[in-house]
């Protein structure tokens, strides 16, 4: 388990795989032939960069969380858990959508960098602060909303919300301007960083929760630093030239709040299940259903890679045809296929790695492998929306889903326990990409199963570069 890893655009904070790179291979063969906008790399190689590091965070997440789970068990995971969803749910309450509209608005406009980031650092880092102290001052009054996790560690990580939310920002900002590379680097030291921690303070010390929470907000701050420095001399350079202009954070709050409606709504969906868990069940009930959650959350890394490098791409060309996005999509709804199916039959070694006593994490899994494909798909699809103003009926979607996820989380999690909410997960994942998908074909005129199907030509020049490769080595 990590501290928090920040939503970027959808993708989940914990995460853990059994899919080989070579699927990497696959996604980049598939992809290739989309045309390329001057102003950015090559798409594929993007994809391919990106998922090769979030297969170097998953190792770090993955064995982390199996030493957590082994030193400190069901309660300690749970808590640790807790911890991060409240971390993370802050870090979504504070963010008021700027960090996506830090990418939507240098990526159609370069030369707005210096302005954007300015604009989006401060609010954020004061947001950031307000935040970290309501939270404090919520876990003192009322420690039971925690059922039984500390107060003071609630505190302790409430220190990294101003700056994981300025991690997040920046970040958003190398995605817009096509710093693939270093974006990936310092994303992936902030888990490295855990990594090292959970061996540190649990393998080699032998100290507790509270010592291990310590180092995790310690460690928040190094990829902040760094990517603060970087921002801060791209911004000297750019009024150095003499690019300035007005304002922009109206602009950014306007677009952004849309935006923090669909995000702050998902991460509910996806999140708030585990805190009502926890509520009702228990820290060791919870703490079977985050390895559940985690393993699922991982089959959303491959396309969450594909959407968040399809947003800034979108938002530059301004095709309302839905061209590109339509054909990224078909091709994520093929490798999605195979990846779900490897991921069934892995997830019957949960129990092996974790411990007996996470046995049920498999059932709770295989319950929720339905809804997973069906929102893969929608982050990817979805991007034609974000990347093109976003209509304010795609946040109404969310809204409407995240109601119907709460009242059956409260309504059955109390008397069915972790795999009602498995179920709940399903049902929410499949009606907003249901309600999303409907909204796309009536305003773009695409036929559904040209968008999620496949086409035979498709297929023969797949394997006909896989073979060239093969051949080739």
């Amino acid at each position: 388990m990590v501290l928090t890893q920040p939503e970027r655009l959808v993708r989940p904070v914990d995460r853990m795989s059994d899919v080989p790179i070579t699927t990497v291979e696959a996604t980049s063969d598939v992809i290739a032939a989309a045309p390329i906008d001057p102003q950015f790399g090559s798409f594929a190689s993007g994809v391919a960069v990106t998922f090769a590091t979030r297969l170097l965070i998953l190792v770090c997440v993955v064995a982390s969380s199996v030493i957590v789970a082994r030193w400190l068990g069901p309660e300690g995971t749970g808590a640790l858990a807790v911890l991060n969803v409240t971390v993370a749910l802050a870090l979504q309450l504070g963010s008021a959508g700027l960090p996506s509209a830090t990418t939507y608005f240098i990526a159609k406009d370069r030369s707005s960098l210096a302005r954007v980031w300015a604009s989006g650092a401060m609010f954020n880092l004061a947001a950031g602060v307000l935040i970290a102290i309501g939270l404090i001052g919520v876990a003192s009054v009322r420690p039971d909303l925690f059922n039984g996790v500390p107060a003071r560690l609630i505190a302790i990580v409430a220190i990294s919300i101003p700056v994981q939310l300025l991690t997040l920002l920046g970040l958003n900002l190398l995605l817009a301007i096509d710093r693939i590379k270093l974006m990936n680097s310092l994303d992936a030291l902030s888990s490295l960083l855990i990594f090292v921690n959970a061996i540190v303070v649990l393998v080699i010390w032998r100290r507790n929760l509270t010592v291990l929470v310590c180092f995790n907000t310690a460690a928040a701050i190094v990829p902040a630093a760094l990517l603060l420095w970087f921002v801060s001399r791209l911004s000297m350079r750019q009024r150095a030239r003499g690019a300035s202009g007005p304002p922009v954070l109206r602009q950014m709050l306007v677009y952004g709040l849309k935006f923090y409606v669909s995000i702050f709504a998902s991460f509910v969906i996806f999140r708030a299940d585990l805190l009502i868990v926890n509520r009702f069940r228990g820290a060791q009930a919870a703490g079977v259903y985050a390895i559940a959650a985690q393993f699922s959350f991982l089959l959303i890394m491959l396309p969450g890679v594909i959407a968040s490098l399809l947003f800034p791409r979108v938002a530059s060309r301004q095709d309302e045809t839905a061209a590109y996005a339509v054909d990224v999509t078909r091709h994520t709804s093929f490798i999605m296929m195979v990846v779900c199916v490897v991921a069934a039959a892995g997830s019957f070694a949960l129990p092996i790695v974790y411990g007996a006593r996470f046995g049920d994490a498999t059932i709770q899994f295989l319950i929720m492998l339905p809804g997973i494909f069906f929102i893969s798909l929608e982050s990817v699809l979805v991007q034609h929306f974000t990347g093109t103003g976003l209509p304010a009926i795609i946040p109404v979607f969310w809204i409407i889903t995240m109601f119907v996820n709460l009242g059956l989380n409260f309504a059955l999690v109390p008397i069915w326990g972790a795999r009602a909410a498995a179920i709940n997960s399903t049902v929410s994942y499949v009606l907003i990409y249901a309600l999303v998908t409907a909204y796309f074909c009536r305003r773009t005129g695409h036929h559904p199963l040209l968008i999620f199907s496949p086409r035979i030509y498709e297929f023969r020049n797949l394997f006909a570069r896989l073979q060239r490769r093969a051949f080739a080595k």
